[in-house]
Protein backbone atom coordinates (compact mmCIF):
# COMPACT_ATOMS: atom_id res chain seq x y z
CA UNK A 1 0.00 0.00 0.00
CA UNK A 2 1.20 3.46 -0.79
CA UNK A 3 1.18 6.24 1.77
CA UNK A 4 -2.31 7.70 1.82
CA UNK A 5 -3.05 11.37 1.49
CA UNK A 6 -6.35 12.72 2.79
CA UNK A 7 -7.38 13.29 -0.83
CA UNK A 8 -6.86 9.57 -1.52
CA UNK A 9 -9.65 8.63 0.91
CA UNK A 10 -13.11 8.73 -0.65
CA UNK A 11 -16.17 8.82 1.59
CA UNK A 12 -19.36 7.31 0.17
CA UNK A 13 -22.60 5.74 1.34
CA UNK A 14 -22.31 2.10 2.36
CA UNK A 15 -24.08 -0.41 0.16
CA UNK A 16 -25.22 -3.97 0.61
CA UNK A 17 -22.11 -5.11 -1.25
CA UNK A 18 -20.04 -3.78 1.69
CA UNK A 19 -21.64 -6.21 4.16
CA UNK A 20 -18.71 -8.61 4.48
CA UNK A 21 -16.10 -5.84 4.75
CA UNK A 22 -18.17 -3.94 7.36
CA UNK A 23 -18.37 -6.99 9.61
CA UNK A 24 -14.70 -7.86 9.03
CA UNK A 25 -13.58 -4.35 10.01
CA UNK A 26 -15.87 -4.50 13.05
CA UNK A 27 -14.29 -7.81 14.11
CA UNK A 28 -10.81 -6.28 13.68
CA UNK A 29 -11.84 -3.55 16.12
CA UNK A 30 -13.29 -6.10 18.50
CA UNK A 31 -10.04 -8.08 18.39
CA UNK A 32 -8.14 -5.08 19.83
CA UNK A 33 -10.04 -5.53 23.10
CA UNK A 34 -10.48 -1.75 23.32
CA UNK A 35 -13.38 -1.05 20.95
CA UNK A 36 -16.47 -2.69 22.44
CA UNK A 37 -17.72 -5.17 25.00
CA UNK A 38 -19.08 -7.27 22.12
CA UNK A 39 -17.04 -10.44 21.58
CA UNK A 40 -17.99 -11.18 17.98
CA UNK A 41 -19.26 -9.16 15.06
CA UNK A 42 -23.01 -9.71 14.80
CA UNK A 43 -24.83 -11.12 11.83
CA UNK A 44 -25.60 -8.64 9.08
CA UNK A 45 -29.28 -8.58 10.09
CA UNK A 46 -28.38 -7.72 13.70
CA UNK A 47 -25.94 -5.00 12.59
CA UNK A 48 -28.45 -3.60 10.11
CA UNK A 49 -31.29 -3.47 12.66
CA UNK A 50 -29.16 -1.85 15.36
CA UNK A 51 -28.06 1.10 13.19
CA UNK A 52 -30.04 3.94 11.67
CA UNK A 53 -30.57 3.48 7.94
CA UNK A 54 -28.89 6.80 7.15
CA UNK A 55 -26.23 7.98 7.36
CA UNK A 56 -24.01 4.95 6.90
CA UNK A 57 -20.67 5.91 5.44
CA UNK A 58 -17.65 4.05 4.16
CA UNK A 59 -14.11 5.20 3.50
CA UNK A 60 -12.54 3.83 0.35
CA UNK A 61 -8.74 3.69 0.13
CA UNK A 62 -6.65 1.63 -2.23
CA UNK A 63 -9.90 0.44 -3.85
CA UNK A 64 -11.21 -1.23 -0.70
CA UNK A 65 -13.38 -0.40 2.28
CA UNK A 66 -10.91 1.00 4.81
CA UNK A 67 -13.45 1.89 7.48
CA UNK A 68 -17.05 2.75 8.21
CA UNK A 69 -19.16 5.06 10.32
CA UNK A 70 -22.79 4.65 11.33
CA UNK A 71 -25.28 5.89 13.90
CA UNK A 72 -27.37 3.98 16.42
CA UNK A 73 -30.44 5.35 18.13
CA UNK A 74 -30.00 6.17 21.81
CA UNK A 75 -33.69 5.71 22.58
CA UNK A 76 -36.91 4.69 20.87
CA UNK A 77 -38.67 7.70 22.43
CA UNK A 78 -39.47 10.35 19.82
CA UNK A 79 -38.07 13.19 21.96
CA UNK A 80 -34.60 11.73 21.41
CA UNK A 81 -34.85 11.62 17.60
CA UNK A 82 -32.06 14.20 17.34
CA UNK A 83 -29.65 12.18 19.47
CA UNK A 84 -27.59 9.25 18.21
CA UNK A 85 -24.56 7.21 19.18
CA UNK A 86 -21.86 7.22 16.54
CA UNK A 87 -19.50 4.39 15.71
CA UNK A 88 -16.36 4.70 13.64
CA UNK A 89 -14.29 1.62 12.82
CA UNK A 90 -11.12 1.56 10.73
CA UNK A 91 -9.52 -1.57 9.32
CA UNK A 92 -6.24 -2.50 11.00
CA UNK A 93 -4.31 -2.04 7.76
CA UNK A 94 -5.48 1.58 7.52
CA UNK A 95 -4.98 2.61 11.14
CA UNK A 96 -3.16 5.89 11.68
CA UNK A 97 -3.64 7.13 8.10
CA UNK A 98 -6.40 9.69 8.65
CA UNK A 99 -9.29 7.40 7.69
CA UNK A 100 -10.97 7.74 11.09
CA UNK A 101 -10.67 11.53 11.03
CA UNK A 102 -12.33 11.76 7.61
CA UNK A 103 -15.07 9.32 8.57
CA UNK A 104 -15.83 11.07 11.85
CA UNK A 105 -16.09 14.48 10.19
CA UNK A 106 -18.27 13.03 7.43
CA UNK A 107 -20.67 11.34 9.87
CA UNK A 108 -20.90 14.58 11.88
CA UNK A 109 -21.81 16.52 8.72
CA UNK A 110 -24.26 13.87 7.53
CA UNK A 111 -25.90 13.58 10.95
CA UNK A 112 -26.49 17.33 11.08
CA UNK A 113 -28.06 17.21 7.61
CA UNK A 114 -30.32 14.42 8.89
CA UNK A 115 -31.48 16.52 11.87
CA UNK A 116 -29.28 14.91 14.52
CA UNK A 117 -27.85 17.61 16.77
CA UNK A 118 -26.28 15.49 19.51
CA UNK A 119 -23.82 12.66 18.95
CA UNK A 120 -22.61 10.46 21.77
CA UNK A 121 -19.81 7.92 21.99
CA UNK A 122 -18.61 5.46 24.60
CA UNK A 123 -14.85 4.90 24.56
CA UNK A 124 -12.59 2.78 26.74
CA UNK A 125 -9.94 4.91 28.52
CA UNK A 126 -7.22 2.72 26.99
CA UNK A 127 -8.31 3.71 23.47
CA UNK A 128 -6.28 6.92 23.56
CA UNK A 129 -6.24 7.39 19.77
CA UNK A 130 -10.04 7.33 19.59
CA UNK A 131 -10.35 9.72 22.54
CA UNK A 132 -7.98 12.20 20.86
CA UNK A 133 -9.79 11.84 17.53
CA UNK A 134 -13.15 12.58 19.11
CA UNK A 135 -11.90 15.49 21.19
CA UNK A 136 -10.32 17.03 18.07
CA UNK A 137 -13.75 16.78 16.38
CA UNK A 138 -15.45 18.73 19.18
CA UNK A 139 -16.58 15.90 21.45
CA UNK A 140 -16.39 16.58 25.18
CA UNK A 141 -15.93 13.98 27.88
CA UNK A 142 -19.04 14.13 30.05
CA UNK A 143 -17.80 11.60 32.55
CA UNK A 144 -16.31 8.25 33.29
CA UNK A 145 -18.70 5.36 33.80
CA UNK A 146 -16.76 3.22 36.25
CA UNK A 147 -16.93 -0.56 36.07
CA UNK A 148 -19.84 -0.32 33.66
CA UNK A 149 -19.29 -3.73 32.04
CA UNK A 150 -17.28 -6.91 32.43
CA UNK A 151 -15.12 -8.14 29.55
CA UNK A 152 -15.93 -11.66 28.43
CA UNK A 153 -13.01 -12.21 26.05
CA UNK A 154 -9.37 -11.43 25.33
CA UNK A 155 -6.58 -10.61 27.75
CA UNK A 156 -8.94 -8.50 29.89
CA UNK A 157 -11.60 -11.24 30.20
CA UNK A 158 -13.22 -11.16 33.62
CA UNK A 159 -12.17 -7.55 34.31
CA UNK A 160 -14.63 -4.74 34.88
CA UNK A 161 -14.05 -1.89 32.44
CA UNK A 162 -14.61 1.83 32.60
CA UNK A 163 -15.99 3.76 29.64
CA UNK A 164 -15.77 7.48 28.97
CA UNK A 165 -19.05 9.01 27.82
CA UNK A 166 -18.50 11.66 25.15
CA UNK A 167 -20.89 14.08 23.51
CA UNK A 168 -20.82 16.52 20.64
CA UNK A 169 -23.57 19.11 20.36
CA UNK A 170 -24.37 20.89 17.13
CA UNK A 171 -26.53 23.94 16.91
CA UNK A 172 -30.05 22.91 17.84
CA UNK A 173 -32.41 22.75 14.88
CA UNK A 174 -34.98 25.50 14.46
CA UNK A 175 -38.46 24.00 14.60
CA UNK A 176 -41.37 25.86 13.05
Amino acid sequence: MTILEAADIIIRDLTESDTSAILDIYQQGINTGHATFQEYAPSWDEWDQSHLKMPRLGAIADDELAGWAALSPTSSRCVYAGVAEESVYVGTRFSGLGVGRKLLQAIINASEEAGVWTLTAGIFPENVASLKLHEAAGFKILGRRERIGKMTFGPLAGQWRDVFLLERRSEAPQFT
